[in-house]
């Protein structure tokens, strides 16, 4: 199987693992007509992607402990996403951090395969998978971290800085008009190596952060180029987040229809 079709060749490895659980290097030789080396550097990358573990002859599927389970999507994140996609020009090379409003942003790259994507996240990579024509994607690997469902740690933190990025898109538990953007993670050191590695800064977060009280400030207005939110965002908080230089974009919610 020529070079050019690898990305369909690691496709039916995925789907065939999704079916069956587990797939053993011989039957992927065989069955896809390929070099058993080739079939082990496929395993290779799926894994360092996140998207399955290997084992002595093969590999089997993802725990799914370290999966993230669908949540709705709210009209706000959607509209959001909206907008934080058409802020990106083609030949980005950009992050995508986890979160589960940045993960929304990935349907509205379909079609666009000219973009390098890094991301440290399970759900985004998976999503990612699922465009028909999917951007290049590259995971940052690093330490496991249950409670924010992302790799961390000083390997993603040098992974990161081996790069440099267009831009990178975050979210936040919490908004605060003086300080920055908060989170209840105490793991914030990746976040800032993001932000440090990328020309701009987009942070996605719906109004309803605003005055939350969390503890951990993530980023500092001064490290923010642009936050993207919802129109529910009162005037005088805009005004605020504006008067520390950050760019602030409103995405308008859809009317509501009456009952």
């Amino acid at each position: 199987m020529s070079k050019r079709l690898t990305p369909q060749r690691r496709h039916q490895i995925l789907d065939q693992l999704a079916r069956d659980g587990e797939v053993s290097v011989e039957a992927l030789a065989r069955e896809l007509t390929t070099s058993e080396v080739t079939i082990r550097k496929d395993l290779a990358f799926l894994e360092k992607s996140g998207l399955l573990l290997r084992r002595y002859g093969g590999a089997v599927a993802m725990p799914r402990e370290l999966l993230v389970h669908d949540e709705p999507v709210s009209a706000a994140k959607q509209a959001i996403a909206r907008l934080a996609a058409s802020r990106i020009r083609a030949h980005q090379r950009i992050i995508i951090d986890s979160g589960t409003t940045t993960v929304v942003l990935i349907p509205e790259l379909k079609g666009r395969d000219d973009l390098i994507v890094m991301t440290n996240s399970l759900s985004v990579a998976n999503a990612i998978r699922e465009l028909e024509n999917e951007p290049v994607l590259l995971m940052t690997g690093g330490t496991w971290d249950p409670h924010s469902d992302s790799f961390q740690g000083q390997v993603a933190e040098q992974v990161l800085r081996s790069y440099d990025f267009d831009q990178v898109f975050l979210g936040a538990d919490g908004l605060d008009v003086e300080r920055g953007t908060t989170t209840f993670n105490e793991l914030i050191g990746l976040s800032r190596v993001m932000a440090e590695v990328s020309r701009e800064v987009v942070v996605m977060a719906e109004s309803h952060k605003l005055g939350r009280r969390i503890p951990n400030l993530e980023l500092g207005w001064s490290s923010v180029s642009t936050l993207i939110t919802d129109d529910a965002l009162p005037s005088a908080a805009r005004d605020q987040i504006r008067a520390h230089g950050v760019e602030v974009l409103v995405a308008p919610l859809p009317a509501h229809t009456p009952a």
